[in-house]
């Protein structure tokens, strides 16, 4: 048997960045997702977002590596989102996924869970840049939103 506690800060927005999630198809994404990342053995911790992005905390099992998680997370939850909007919803390709020790996953639980607060002073280009940096990733700017 394996002792792995595999936490993740996952971000990723929609194609373009368009606000696509309102108000009303949110709640309901985020409730499909949670739903996705049970069936893959995961454990959403917590799920929000804002129109033209989402934030999940997760913990994943050794079984599933965090690019095989996303590119099913993503495509069956587009797909879901795509029946509701009449085709027009798709996830940009890339994201941001950041180990988080257990010591800071309530940090991190209400920095996901005030998005709206959160935003209201910064946008999502510069939520996600100061991630990239808080967490020592180098980026090239044209490179990030594919």
């Amino acid at each position: 048997m394996s002792y792995t506690n595999l936490l993740y800060h996952i971000v990723y927005g929609t194609k373009e960045r368009a606000p696509l999630i309102t108000k009303s198809l949110g709640p309901r994404l985020h409730e499909y997702m949670g739903g996705i990342v049970r069936g893959l053995s995961a454990i959403p911790i917590e799920i929000n977002g804002m129109p033209d992005h989402v934030h999940l905390l997760v913990r994943l099992r050794p079984v599933i590596s965090v690019s095989d998680f996303l590119s099913k997370l993503k495509a069956n939850s587009s797909g879901w989102a795509n029946r509701q909007t009449v085709g027009r919803f798709t996830w940009q390709r890339r994201y941001g996924a950041f180990t988080v020790s257990q010591s800071q996953v309530e940090r991190v639980r209400t920095y996901i869970r005030n998005q709206q607060k959160h935003h209201s002073k910064i946008s999502f280009e510069e939520e996600f840049k100061a991630l990239l940096r808080s967490h020592g990733i180098d980026f090239k700017e044209e490179y990030l939103w594919g």
